[in-house]
């Protein structure tokens, strides 16, 4: 009887570590859209061409755009700002990436673009793209 007790109570709490972790990456990605939208003005006021990953990005390819768009973002923009240096900093964070990790399987990423291969967008396309990447995270960590 205690051996059953003790194997549900088990079960319960790996079912409760698990949506902790969908529940805590889904709230990163919610507070980076959140920093996004505060700094979205002043990006879009430079008049720039970026390399930006495509609208449709392959699930195993999420990672590697969020990092194409970081390195767009560290390059390009005045990472000193207090709120852009917050939404880097935030896209850089191992449970930001974690959200974007789709890829069922490990060999995925190689087949990826690399970031100076994407075509140049404006920066008002480049916003619009990462949003959306992280729109669809967020709508794929709470699907599951």
């Amino acid at each position: 009887m205690k051996l059953v007790l003790l194997c549900l109570l088990t079960v319960c709490c790996a079912s409760l570590a698990c949506a902790d972790g969908v529940t805590l990456e889904r709230r990163k990605l919610l507070e980076v859209l959140k920093q996004l939208g505060d700094v979205k003005n002043s990006l879009e006021r430079k008049n720039l061409l970026l390399n930006t990953p495509p609208q449709n990005i392959e699930d195993c390819c999420c990672l590697s755009a969020l990092r194409c768009f970081r390195a767009s973002l560290h390059v390009h923009f005045n990472m000193t700002e207090r709120n852009q240096n917050k939404l880097y900093r935030s896209l850089k964070h191992p449970i930001t990436e974690r959200g974007l990790d789709f890829c069922e399987s490990g060999n995925g990423v190689s087949t990826c673009e690399m970031c100076a291969s994407h075509p140049k967008a404006t920066t008002r396309e480049f916003v619009s793209r990462l949003e959306s990447l992280i729109q669809k995270a967020i709508s794929r960590l709470s699907a599951n």
